[in-house]
């Protein structure tokens, strides 16, 4: 009897949407590859029965689905929380922290069907090839990499559109619905089509988790969060689970018009390009970790943790998540929020947020000392002799230059 010869496997991580949609047929042209598609679910909330069906559909041998949402929430978001990263001071960082997770399950799933190639569907100008291949690489450096935008003759999603229907293969977007959409529990992005002329307003109809504020609710609504060391635990005094919290505030969040931004931000790979982000339960539980850190956190420490914030960011952002300095970052802010426990009541209001009270047994305020009035433990007369020494390189200063 003969053996059978088996083929190499590829793994590919597939969305279903217009680019993965249509690497299946590509692969199958172009390699001698059996091909398993990957669907990490992080909260994109698609139809996963119609995913694997259209998978299996276009070619792939077999599909894997795999709910990654709560560790997405509690090993990747609960840190973006604590540290409140943020690239170039207001992108929360929604694709970004989603792509190491993913990296990972890809790397497991081709070990498990020893497959030598995992293959994506970014293109060639963005920041997630580097995202993908860096985590792919720093988990298992022997996995070759298939990236089929930097190598097909297709340039630009009007031909990934022709191609599809060439192939029969349906996708999700139109010539006229054109722009590329990222969604997960944290927050959707939005780029291409006419936000490519930055003298271009978006269409708020594009949304898909935020009320415009014209249309958000007109009354205003109070909303208690509780957090213990920096992981938000409670909304109105309610426990919830790590998903189902994102998806509460997520909710109150849309109905409010918060969450909303639209950037031109520094890409990796050296351009600008332009997004609008939707990111309302982000956008609630930065606000609030905030205003309980400034309470609990001591005035050099804060100032601290702020430019590690910017540079937690960025490490995010350009992929360099499986990194000692990512995890010695992680030490440090996990220090700092042994103290950021307490309730933060916010008021929400036609995409504002305004802080209507927090109460936390840690708090470094003391009203005795801040106030106006008397205090035993502040006497007035001792900011004289402090200000005559602070001030005391000024003087010096402007002594010699009248000499």
């Amino acid at each position: 009897m003969e053996n059978k010869i088996m083929k190499d496997k590829v793994v590919l991580a597939y969305s279903g949407g217009l680019d993965t949609s249509i690497i299946i047929p590509w692969l199958k042209e172009n390699y001698d590859l059996e091909v398993i598609a990957v669907c990490v679910d992080v909260g994109q909330g698609d139809d996963m029965e119609a995913v694997k069906k259209k998978a299996i559909g276009s070619g792939a041998t077999k599909i894997y689905v795999e709910d990654v949402k709560k560790e997405f929430v509690t090993g990747y978001l609960y840190k973006a929380i604590k540290s409140e990263a943020l690239y170039e001071g207001d992108y929360m960082l929604g694709t970004a922290f989603a792509r190491p997770l993913m990296a990972k399950i890809l790397v497991n799933i081709a070990h498990k069907e020893q497959a030598k190639y995992i293959c994506h569907g970014c293109t060639g100008k963005g920041n997630d090839q580097v995202r993908f291949e860096v985590g792919i690489k720093a988990i298992d450096p022997s996995i070759e990499i298939i990236a089929p935008w930097r190598m097909w003759d297709i340039k630009s999603r009007e031909d990934a559109i022709d191609y599809a229907k060439e192939k029969g293969v349906e996708v999700p977007v139109t010539k006229k619905k054109i722009y590329s959409v990222d969604k997960n529990i944290w927050h959707t992005s939005h780029e291409g089509g006419d936000l490519e002329d930055p003298q271009n307003e978006h269409k708020n109809e594009m949304y898909s988790m935020v009320t415009p504020i014209e249309k958000a609710k007109d009354e205003a609504e109070y909303l208690d969060i509780y957090f213990d060391k920096g992981i938000p635990k409670k909304v109105n005094g309610k426990d919830l689970e790590p998903v189902e919290l994102v998806d509460t505030l997520n909710k109150i969040g849309g109905e409010h018009g918060i969450g909303v931004s639209d950037l031109v931000e520094n890409r990796l790979v050296g351009m600008k390009s332009r997004g609008v982000y939707e990111t309302p339960a982000g956008t609630i539980l930065y606000k609030a970790h905030k205003e309980l850190e400034r309470l609990t956190i001591d005035k050099v420490t804060y100032h601290y943790k702020q430019g590690v914030s910017q540079k937690y960011g960025e490490i995010v952002y350009d992929g360099l998540w499986f990194t000692t300095l990512r995890e010695a970052l992680d030490e440090f802010v996990d220090k700092t929020q042994k103290t950021v426990t307490g309730t933060v009541k916010l008021k929400l209001y036609k995409g504002n947020m305004i802080n209507a009270g927090v109460y936390t047994e840690n708090a470094l305020y003391d009203e005795s000392v801040s106030s106006f009035g008397d205090s035993d433990f502040y006497d007035h007369k001792d900011a004289g002799g402090f200000i005559k020494v602070y001030s005391l390189p000024c003087a010096i200063k402007a002594m010699k230059k009248s000499n």
